[in-house]
């Protein structure tokens, strides 16, 4: 099963160079550094989907949150 989950970015290094933009990415209070080459567009605070290491996508902060909920329901119920 894939499962990309919403993380908000708290850096951006290399910035400038598309193919190496990078950030420091939290997901619910794990950080992880993740590769930004796939959303140019994305800025500090902004929440993106990512999966295996690559955001994919920019998220409104509505959307990420409801997301995070649901996950941290599901965890919750285990």
């Amino acid at each position: 099963m894939c499962l990309a989950v919403p993380g908000q970015i708290l850096s951006i290094e290399h910035a400038d160079d598309l193919l190496l933009r990078a950030g420091r990415v939290s997901f619910s209070g794990i950080v992880k550094e993740i590769n930004l080459a796939y959303v140019p567009e994305a800025q500090l605070g902004d929440y993106v989907i990512v999966h295996a290491g690559f955001a994919l996508s920019v998220l409104d902060e509505d959307e990420a949150l409801k997301t995070l909920e649901a996950i941290a329901a599901l965890d919750a119920a285990e």
